[in-house]
């Protein structure tokens, strides 16, 4: 069964640092690509990076690029968002997608396994 757990959301000033992380199985975490969205109250969900697990290839959305960083640890099955700089704009529930499937990483379609989320909030 596939099993994606996220974890280190919390809130935090603008210009602020949050680190989160997903822990998957080991078959999900071998399958190609994993990818980190969010979700503000009213909005669609956005793609916001993505990496290819086997190669470390990264993938980020325009919004993000310069203060996230994507990486993974095969050792422990885990993908983790660095997220630096923080704005207000960036608060949203953090989701973890695996099992990806085509049709573009950063389609909500193209997984199948999705975590809980996790809540980030930045504001003064």
């Amino acid at each position: 069964q596939v099993q994606l757990v996220e974890s280190g959301g919390g809130s935090v000033q603008p210009g602020g640092s949050l680190r989160l992380s997903c822990a998957a199985s080991a078959y999900t975490y071998s399958n190609n690509y994993m990818a980190w969205f969010r979700q503000s109250p009213g909005k669609e969900r956005e793609g916001v990076a993505a990496i290819d697990t086997e190669r470390g290839f990264t993938f980020y959305a325009d919004s993000v690029k310069g203060r996230f960083s994507v990486s993974r640890e095969a050792a422990k099955n885990t993908m983790y968002l660095q997220m630096n700089a923080l704005k207000p704009e960036d608060t949203a529930l953090y989701y973890c997608a695996a099992n990806y499937k085509g049709g573009g990483l950063f389609n909500v379609a193209a997984y199948n396994a999705w975590g809980q989320g996790t809540q980030v909030t930045v504001s003064e």
